[in-house]
């Protein structure tokens, strides 16, 4: 069964496009916080796979909405101020209005590095990631660190990449050849790059992505 990523923008798109009104997850489907909020805030109802009472034969469930939407605030103006939160409203001149920011301080020392949320079948390097931003911090980018024990997996990457070694060797395998980073070192892996991630022994590294929310499929 294939593992799914469900994002604030995904919820969004079940409910303009697709018309559903719940959404029933699989064991091994991520959802991230972002989207959760989402969906409570648009009326997508989360089903969680541990709460679902029978087999479900997909993931989408789709039942037309008979109650009707209170006067000024129906599913699409929902809908519609959730995506203008997310993208930042025009002003008068059409430009892009920049929501307000706060600045975000992250202790990074003595992080709890949870297990990587992907099945990657490479138990042996024990792969760990923390996300220390996100979108849930009103950022573009995401930002945290990825840890490896001796071995290499594939991974092609739907969103632009920069690494700082921060311990032990990466190494990057390309078509080309492999890369090797040592502590100190700065890569940039650019969208739609297939490579592998890999180590002599141990590596670990901190990295910035763009977009801050993008689907692992």
């Amino acid at each position: 069964m294939t593992k799914k990523l469900y994002t604030s923008m995904d919820i969004t798109k079940l409910v303009m496009e697709q018309k559903c009104n719940s959404l029933k997850l699989n064991k091994e489907d991520i959802i991230t916080p972002l989207a959760r909020d989402t969906a409570k805030e648009i009326g997508l109802k989360i089903i969680d796979a541990d709460m679902a009472s029978q087999p479900v034969s997909g993931n989408f469930e789709v039942k037309p909405s008979t109650a009707a939407a209170p006067s000024g605030d129906n599913l699409e103006d929902r809908v519609r101020k959730i995506v203008t939160g997310l993208l930042g409203e025009n002003d008068s001149s059409g430009n892009q209005a920049v929501s307000k920011r706060s600045i975000v301080h992250v202790d990074g020392r003595g992080l709890t590095m949870p297990p990587f949320p992907f099945d990657l079948q490479r138990p042996e390097m024990d792969v760990r990631l923390e996300d220390v931003i996100t979108a849930q911090h009103g950022s573009p980018m995401a930002a945290g660190f990825l840890s490896m024990h001796k071995g290499s997996f594939p991974w092609t990457l739907t969103y632009d990449e920069i690494q700082f070694v921060v311990e032990g060797e990466l190494h990057i395998g390309h078509e080309h050849g492999v890369i090797i980073g040592k502590p100190g070192d700065v890569l940039y892996i650019p969208k739609d790059t297939a490579i592998t991630f890999g180590t002599p022994n141990w590596a670990k590294f901190f990295y910035v992505t763009y977009p801050a929310e993008w689907s692992g499929e």
